[in-house]
């Protein structure tokens, strides 16, 4: 009698449950298997956040028509932890389903969940409240930030540990920490002993949690000894040599591979003001072969870059630029464009991949529509400055960071009255990041990290006010620095030598919705020729609408405009800068209407006042000025 209940209860189950139970994935014998057979790994990364939903399931055709079988994506904790306990995996942000989408297919899926991802991604994936931690340390074995992390790697394992192979699902590996040997190697001030120590604390973490599935390390070849960690396959990022990079894996995984390259570089990131660096597709496509022949499992860094929406953008540090901001564009001159375009390196490669692989390859989907907007009237204008003061203010006397205030991203005005005339030289050593300095709403001039220009001449008569707009252009994603990342104004400021203490107020600008000019009030005008040149060089937010009968993907040229950030709908997509080399903002066509459609522009400079904006076909994004 039981016998019968139990072959009806199969009967009643989903058959597909059983079909789950039969994915698997291993490492063994010096190869990975998948349900039992030899599987090499050819993977792309390309991250959910980077890329609107409604397109998910297009940029994962298009991996497919390169003839991948896996995708990769690092896990942003800053974007779910927005701020301490309140977490949100909605929308864009849904890992979930975008790994679910992924299964759906055909694809494996290999999740970095960091904590630390770098990425060129804001703070390297870290929450900025952590810096308001007490005691708290990042990447290091600290108990304050410990406690963090394993909130975060929990929190994450209820959203997607039903997801992993041992489960039915499709993600394959999940990477312990990220590139933590280049980290030893900068940190040698702390005892190799103790980076070991955080390091295994990391892998407990993700064990405790639940991850089940292998685990492997990512580090450059030279880096094992530091990034390496008991019980995870190590990789190796950038890796050409083959000889060399099975020689060192042999190393530290018990003599054999399987061998792996978790970031295989087809293009690279870029920085304002910097040349858009540019990767031979030629040479990507017979590296892949060289991988492919000799049994080297690999993951296109990036395959599809997408977008540094909104203020997702970070920065590297150099002692000669200190901070490089990365561009709002992460096109990364991969094998897909940032609008998910064949290229002719993506052509290259799957004509190099079809050669190998068993299985049949599909053509890519249809580029999704394009369309142009010849012209788009900005009707009304509003004076930044003199709304912002028109707010209720922080005071302080001294200037407070924009962690002190409790804010993360945007731009903090700072003001302070003088009742008597000063001159001189104004220095702000510690500017986190760019500043533009008014004098009773004239510009004076402009400071700005990236060049090291902390100083300039000022003359601030008798009662008048010094107006100090500062934007946060990202922070430090990558190095040692990352422990430094305080935004705002972090040091004294001084005129003429005299630290300037007392009576200085703050405005908080954070830009985390679109502005309104019709809610602000005597500020906001009609944008026409006499108000616009009263604005020349004021800080100021233009707003438009335009009517679209059909949608499609756009890029919207601002190439003849200074600096500052674009709504579309309510969506801040992206920092622009005269600078180059991007010059146009991506707009997904999701985000367009049929109908009536709103734009938004804060325009930092502001130094040709400006009615109209328009888009183009094709992005822009190697012109310097």
């Amino acid at each position: 009698m039981k016998k019968l209940f139990y072959l009806l209860l199969l009967t009643l189950l989903p058959s597909g449950m059983f079909a789950q139970q039969k994915n698997t994935f291993e490492i063994k014998d010096g190869h990975f298997y998948r349900n039992g057979e030899i599987t090499p790994v050819l993977s792309g990364e390309m991250h959910y956040s980077r890329i609107p939903h409604e397109y998910w399931r297009h940029r994962l055709q298009m991996m497919k028509g390169m003839g991948l079988n896996t995708v990769a994506t690092y896990v942003f904790w800053n974007l779910h932890e927005t701020e301490p306990g309140k977490w949100d995996f909605t929308g864009d942000k849904n890992l979930a389903e975008y790994i679910r989408t992924a299964g759906e297919e055909g694809m494996m899926v290999i999740l970095r969940p960091g904590p630390y991802v770098c990425a060129e991604w804001e703070f390297g994936g870290y929450p900025w409240w952590l810096q308001n931690v007490p005691g708290m340390e990042v990447r290091r074995d600290n108990e304050a930030f410990l406690k963090h992390t394993e909130a975060y790697i929990k929190r994450l394992y209820e959203e997607v540990g039903d997801l992993q192979c041992t489960k039915g699902g499709p993600i394959i590996m999940v990477q312990c920490e990220n590139e933590f040997g280049s980290y030893v190697a900068q940190r040698k001030d702390i005892p190799l002993e103790e980076h070991r120590r955080y390091n295994a604390k990391i892998k407990r973490q993700l064990a405790d949690a639940g991850f089940d599935v292998p685990l492997f390390t990512s580090d450059g070849s030279w880096l094992f000894e530091g990034g390496s960690t008991e019980g995870a396959l190590p990789t190796a990022n950038g890796e050409s040599d083959i000889e060399n990079l099975k020689k060192v894996v042999n190393q530290y995984h018990g003599g054999k591979g399987p061998y792996m390259v978790a970031e295989f570089y087809p293009g690279w990131l870029s920085h304002w003001a910097e040349p858009f660096p540019q990767v031979s597709a030629s040479d990507i496509a017979r590296q892949t072969e060289a991988y492919l022949k000799n049994d080297v499992s690999f993951n296109f860094y990036m395959v599809h870059g997408g977008t540094n929406f909104g203020f997702t953008s970070g920065a590297n540090y150099d002692k000669k630029r200190d901070i490089q901001p990365d561009l709002t564009s992460y096109d990364y001159d991969a094998p897909i464009s940032e609008a998910g375009w064949v290229t002719p390196k993506y052509d290259s490669i799957r004509t190099v991949i079809k050669k190998y692989v068993r299985h049949e390859v599909p053509n890519p989907p249809a580029r999704i529509p394009v369309i142009e907007i010849p012209s788009i009237k900005l009707d009304k204008v509003a004076d930044l400055l003199a709304y912002a003061e028109r707010m209720s203010p922080v005071t302080d006397v001294r200037p407070l960071s924009f962690e002190q205030l409790n804010q993360g991203y945007g731009y903090v005005l700072y003001t302070r009255r003088f009742n008597q005339p000063i001159s001189g030289t104004l220095e702000i050593p510690g500017l986190r990041d760019y500043a533009v300095v008014y004098v009773d709403g004239e510009k004076a001039g402009v400071l700005n990290r990236n060049t090291q220009t902390y100083s300039m001449e000022i003359d601030v008569p008798f009662n008048a006010t010094l107006q100090i707009l500062v934007e946060n252009m990202g922070r430090i994603n990558y190095g040692s620095l990352i422990t430094e990342n305080n935004k705002g104004i972090i040091s004294p400021v001084t005129i003429a030598g005299k630290n300037i203490t007392g009576g200085w107020h703050m405005y908080k600008l954070p830009m985390d919705q679109m502005p309104d000019c019709t809610k602000m009030g005597s500020c906001a005008y009609t944008n026409d020729t006499a108000h616009g040149a009263r604005l020349k060089d004021c800080p100021v937010v233009y707003e438009g609408t335009f009517t679209l009968n059909e949608t499609g993907d756009t890029f919207i040229d601002m190439e003849e405009w200074g600096k500052g950030i674009i709504f579309i709908n309510g969506r801040n997509i992206g920092r622009y800068w005269q600078v180059g080399p991007q010059q146009t903002l991506y707009i997904p066509g999701v985000w367009l209407k049929k109908g009536e459609n709103k734009i938004v522009i804060f325009e930092q400079l502001n130094e040709i006042p400006k009615t109209e904006v328009k888009t183009v076909r094709t992005p822009i994004l190697t012109k310097l000025k």
